[in-house]
């Protein structure tokens, strides 16, 4: 199996469209392809960057033309969740005629999507990403065979790795950008080139409300890392 991860720009995908147009980012929690009625149905987590971005987002993704349904299931502050049916894109179809299938979360944010594809050889892989060229802007980000005991290993742990994605995927956008500011900045290298007063000169904000966003986003980090590091000490 070969799995490959690329960074799609769609011209027919509603949220890629809407992520362009205002300031909101979509997760998917959960997504069924019905190639006969070439519909996509998702359930996604959606986060703007305050309530008001939230609102213009939710209203232009309802409206857009290759939206069929939408649901808003909850919301709280700048957050919601929604269930959406969308027309099947140029590259879901390409990909699904040629034999690749979508092994993980679509994440869109800025006018792109994340993909995680997976092809049975390099030849299918290398016909289908020639023909995706044609209508879509997409750039390969990783691209790797897995052999079967790999696969073994990813099938076993798949709890252990959903844990650590709802951990990512629980943390706020503040918290987001600033645990990985921090990372790029090399504030967690010994020893360290960065500081809270070099990220608080960045954000624009105290090293206490730096240290604040810090600590709450380690802390389900780590939390999540020390369940999933228990659930291999079960399978091993």
């Amino acid at each position: 199996m070969l799995d490959v991860t690329m960074e799609m720009e769609q011209y027919d995908c509603p949220f890629i469209d809407t992520t362009a147009d205002h300031e909101v980012a979509f997760s998917t929690m959960h997504w069924r392809l019905d190639a006969a009625r070439e519909e996509l149905e998702t359930r996604l987590l959606v986060e703007g960057a305050d309530r008001g971005a939230l609102d213009n987002g939710l209203s232009a993704l309802r409206e857009h033309g290759n939206m069929n349904e939408y649901q808003l299931f909850s919301r709280q502050d700048d957050t919601a969740v929604v269930r959406t049916v969308i027309e099947q894109t140029n590259a879901m179809t390409v990909i699904h005629d040629r034999g690749g299938y979508i092994t993980g979360p679509f994440q869109i944010r800025n006018g792109q999507e994340l993909w995680q594809v997976g092809f049975d050889d390099g030849g299918t892989a290398d016909e289908t990403l020639y023909a995706l060229d044609k209508n879509n802007e997409f750039h390969v980000e990783r691209r790797r065979d897995l052999e079967l005991d790999q696969l073994f290993d990813v099938l076993g742990n798949v709890e252990a790795a959903g844990e650590l994605l709802d951990a990512c995927r629980s943390l706020s956008d503040v918290e987001r950008r600033t645990i990985r500011r921090a990372a790029d900045a090399g504030y967690f290298e010994t020893p360290r080139d960065a500081t809270l007063s070099t990220l608080a000169d960045e954000f624009d904000v105290s090293t206490t409300a730096v240290s604040k966003n810090m600590r709450r986003g380690e802390k389900k980090l780590l939390r999540s890392l020390v369940d999933a590091l228990e659930r291999l000490d079960e399978t091993d």
